[in-house]
């Protein structure tokens, strides 16, 4: 696979040996080489599980005392807590497994990375290099199976070539846009005899990441800028992989510009900053959605124009000229063409412009939003998010949720997973800081957020942690709850639990006539057991303590405030908090898939009114 460039982010310095020059060489084996690469490329958590290929590497991990192992309970919790970790601490996430089905239950959480262009290495087991091709035990082609799902991927079957190979891994993962490698490694290279030394000799040809703009094009940008209506700053996580928040900041006060940050961006721009209209999408705030659409000028940075913000594409932001500015070339024109392309990474862009508007307003070029903001200001006071309470006093989730993020301590770290539960946590939480807010945004993976908390909790053990899930993604990967007791991991889970596939049941109650085809959870057809009726299955509150967990179920509304105090004054072990909720609750704003953004509802049989009956 050539190793082509791919996406938005930070750049990191190549891995340097710990002390001055090159060590001295070592006679060890090859496990011993890998584990003393991953510790002096920084790595100090792994998340795995052991198997016959890959034995070998957890001998020597035994007697290491930089790098942590946790065992966890299935491949899939490694693979998403190394996800969680990298996200939490900007740092590159480790997960381990073994030949075959290890190494395939390590697919979906590397594919999640992928879209979301996490950092990360995936190191694999691989049978005897002689054996490849043989259909030998436990034998599968991770490398040809991840290929299109990976950053860049290694076949190692010398030993020599560990340190090489680990200290690559990991400056790709982490460098330009940032993403998941994997490292597949033969047993028998893992048990050959080897000579250790560090650093190794990097040589990448054709990896070449580029980071700094073009000077032409942002001249271009901040002229458009200044002379634009209507702009709209569209912000996109490539700014949190840049950490470039401080500079976004900067350029959107100088600019007087709304921001709008995307479900990968929370955090990048304080929600509650005054130019801040909210998140874009097809459950996004009608301000976002609609500032977007009406916008004569869009800047995206970091953002690549992915159908759930767009809509229909041939009728999103119709009126617009596009700045577009990543650090992947491939993102700029593959869905909407650019007008001034930017290629470079996020942080030096943003600064970059800023100094480039900062010029044009010396030469008396100032950008005149005054009734750009008017427009704004109605929408975002007319049309706010919100929701009602249920008629028969049973929980509402959107204030379970909003509840959770007001009571949170300061700097909280916020994993959801998908559906219902992950779009209310992103409306009704407040995002004022960068990484406090995980989820799996490009592949939308069901049982993320369990795992995901684990690895951020693993890597900021001082952060509070909250996984915000619902009922059906909990049911995918609550085993991880049992690694988070064993391990001292002590993340709060909070379950939406309505009793269904609440996105797949909204989605049924809109478009299916109210035909619910296998969304109830909570219980089967009544024929098939009825001693089931009027029951739920699982108890997640027995379930939960089974794990180790403290577990408590919260029903009434009066008791809210009090159950989620108490689920934050208990740090000792795992909390898990059952609320059960009204089935009925919709995620709103909405935008039908497949059709315009014009065609946003900001409630149910709520269409906007923009007070105008015809565009500019």
């Amino acid at each position: 696979m050539p190793m082509t460039e791919q996406a938005t982010g930070a750049h990191h310095p190549q891995p340097r040996p710990r002390s001055g020059g090159q060590s001295a060489p070592e006679h060890v084996t090859g496990a011993q080489s890998l584990i003393r690469s991953l510790e002096e490329v920084g790595a100090d958590t792994v998340f795995g599980i052991p198997g016959g290929a890959i034995l070998p590497a957890y001998d020597p991990l035994m007697d290491s005392g930089k790098v942590r192992h946790v065992l966890v309970r299935h491949e899939q919790g490694a693979g998403h807590a190394a996800t969680g970790y990298a996200q939490a601490t900007g740092r590159v996430g480790v997960c381990m497994a073994t030949s075959g089905p290890g190494a395939t239950n390590l697919v979906t959480p590397i594919a999640d990375a992928h879209m979301d262009s996490v950092p990360l290495v995936a190191i694999t087991g691989q049978v005897a290099s002689k054996a490849i091709g043989t259909d030998a035990f436990q034998e599968a082609d991770i490398v040809g199976i991840t290929m299109p799902i990976t950053k860049h991927n290694f076949l190692v079957t010398k030993a020599e070539d560990i340190p090489r190979v680990i200290a690559q891994a990991f400056h790709i993962a982490s460098t330009g846009r940032p993403g998941p490698v994997l490292v597949d490694i033969a047993k028998d290279a893992l048990q050959a005899r080897t000579t250790f030394s560090w650093p190794p000799i990097m040589d990448l040809p054709g990896y070449r990441p580029v980071t700094k703009p073009h000077a032409k094009q942002i001249r271009e940008a901040a002229k458009l800028i200044t002379s634009a209506r209507r702009p709209v700053l569209y912000v996109g996580g490539g700014v949190l992989k840049a950490r470039a928040t401080a500079e976004l900041k900067v350029l959107a006060e100088l600019t007087g510009a709304p921001v709008t940050t995307t479900l990968m961006a929370l955090g990048a721009f304080p929600d509650s900053h005054p130019l801040h209209v909210g998140m874009p999408g097809m459950h996004g705030a009608v301000s976002a959605v609609t500032a977007l659409q009406k916008a004569d000028l869009i800047v995206a940075l970091g953002a690549r124009f992915d159908d759930r913000v767009t809509g229909k594409l041939d009728s999103f932001a119709p009126y617009a000229k596009i700045v577009h500015a990543d650090i992947d070339p491939a993102e700029i024109g593959k869905n909407r063409e650019a007008d001034v392309p930017i290629v470079g990474d996020a942080r030096e862009v943003i600064a970059d412009l800023i100094q480039a508007v900062q010029k044009e307003h010396s030469e008396g070029h100032r950008g005149d939003y005054e009734a750009w903001w008017k427009d704004l200001s109605r929408w975002r006071d007319t049309y706010p998010l919100g929701y009602d309470q249920p008629d028969d006093g049973s929980l509402s989730p959107q204030q379970v949720i909003e509840r959770i993020g007001q009571l949170a301590p300061e700097g909280t770290v916020f994993a959801a997973g998908v559906g219902q539960h992950q779009m209310w946590a992103a409306h009704f939480i407040r995002y004022e800081k960068p990484a406090t807010w995980l989820n799996s945004g490009g592949a939308g993976t069901m049982g993320y957020a369990v795992p995901a908390a684990m690895g951020a909790k693993a890597g900021a053990p001082d952060r509070a942690v909250w996984a915000i899930d619902g009922d059906g993604c909990f049911q995918m990967t609550n085993q991880e709850l049992t690694t988070c007791a064993l391990n001292n991991i002590p993340i709060k889970v909070a379950v939406i639990n309505n009793g269904a596939l609440g996105m797949v049941r909204q989605w049924q109650t809109l478009f299916y006539n109210q035909r619910y085809s296998n969304t109830v959870l909570h219980s089967g057809p009544d024929d098939v057991n009825p001693q089931a009726r009027g029951t739920r299955v699982p108890d997640f509150v027995k379930l939960s303590e089974a794990m180790g967990c403290y577990a408590i179920r919260c029903e009434d509304p009066a008791d809210l405030d009090k159950v989620i105090e108490e689920a934050n004054s208990i740090n000792d072990r795992p909390v898990v908090v059952d609320f059960i909720v009204h089935e009925d609750a919709m995620v709103w704003p909405m935008v039908a898939a497949g059709t315009s953004n014009d065609e946003i509802m900001a409630a149910r049989d709520v269409r906007p009114d923009f007070g105008d009956s015809e565009d500019d």
